[in-house]
């Protein structure tokens, strides 16, 4: 998986790729977690192709730290946007 933050328009991006899973759900979690959570955050799923249980879940703790001041889910794949509907998260979290 790979992982880039970077700040862009008042906004920290954080842009990650390949598989979120079991394996993979910790580093996303660690990325997120250095986060100062005061401005908005977007997660760029660009190149994400696959998302587990334990990547959701790293979602929803995301989705409860950061909705305050903003998160949003951008650039979701089908496989992963169908995950979302079937999980419940596309009511949950805001997705463009």
């Amino acid at each position: 998986m790979t992982i880039s933050t970077e700040q862009k328009n008042g906004s920290a991006v954080v842009a990650i790729g390949g598989r979120l899973d079991t394996t993979t759900a910790p580093q996303l979690e660690e990325a997120l977690n250095a986060l100062s959570g005061e401005e908005p955050v977007v997660l760029d799923m660009k190149e994400l192709v696959y998302i587990s249980s334990a990547g959701l879940r790293v979602l929803l703790g995301a989705h409860k730290r950061f909705k305050k001041n903003g998160f949003k889910v951008t650039n979701v794949c089908d496989d992963v946007m169908e995950v979302f509907e079937m999980t419940g998260f596309v009511d949950m979290l805001v997705i463009e």
